[in-house]
């Protein structure tokens, strides 16, 4: 069984026009796998896998708000996963495959305000395999995924300095294990902040999942759930020399 592989990575950029840039790469993965044996007690192969992606970049507003587009396809294949006979073994699940659109946008609208966000879809699924049906969607991946962070500063007055921020963010349902025997919910949650900066220093209250929403973050796929955190407030104080 071989350990070792040839995985090149290449890319080309294309711009048209100064604003525009269009934009392909392509990849290939090589993971060896001899830390999981199966219930019989055999290796596996190394988990390989490759990728490919197109896009654009742009800028919407020149030097202050910038977007970018892209399209993917990835393709895994001999992926592990754990036995559901047996949570102590590992199986190899055939061929993996997750293809999408992203979109995201980030910068400064108006002179304080600044925002980010970003919208993907993903359609990860089972393509090639012996024991699960092909089709199964993929542990934990959400077929749509949302999430948007504004903030704005005040930049003039005696409260120059001062910010505030919020944000939203958003995530499908996703299936619990290989087999897809059932789903978690999405959520929405939203976050706030409040900060003030001044010269050398920065003080920031940072306000998470502040209407103590009930979710579930991510699985283990098998039965272990890890709910996401519930309402919480961090403070930081930083300084600069």
């Amino acid at each position: 069984m071989s350990n070792s592989a040839f995985t090149p990575r290449v890319g080309i950029v294309y711009q048209p026009i100064e604003p525009v840039s269009l934009y392909a790469s392509f990849s290939q993965s090589f993971f060896p796998s001899q830390f999981s044996v199966s219930a019989d007690g055999e290796a596996f192969e190394p988990t390989e896998g490759e990728g490919f992606e197109i896009g654009i970049k742009g800028e919407i507003i020149k030097d202050k708000l910038s977007s970018n587009l892209a399209l993917f396809d990835l393709t895994q294949t001999n992926v592990l996963t754990d036995d559901p006979d047996d949570p102590l073994f590992s199986i190899a699940t055939g061929e993996q495959s997750s293809q999408g659109v992203e979109v995201d946008i980030q910068g400064e609208i108006l002179p304080g305000w600044d925002i980010v966000a970003g919208y993907a879809f993903v359609d990860a699924e089972v393509t090639e395999d012996n024991v699960l049906p092909v089709g199964n969607s993929l542990i934990n991946v959400a077929e749509n995924s949302f999430n948007l962070w504004t903030t704005y500063r005040l930049q003039k007055g005696s409260l120059a300095g001062l910010g505030f921020g919020a944000g939203i963010f958003f995530v499908d349902e996703r299936p619990v294990d290989l087999e897809n025997s059932f789903f978690i919910d999405g959520y929405t949650r939203v976050d706030a902040a409040i900060s003030y900066e001044r010269e050398n220093y920065r003080a920031a209250v940072n306000f998470r999942n502040i209407f103590n929403i009930d979710y579930i973050d991510a699985a283990d796929g098998t039965t272990e759930l890890f709910p996401g955190s519930p309402f919480e407030v961090n403070g930081t104080v930083s300084v600069k020399f």
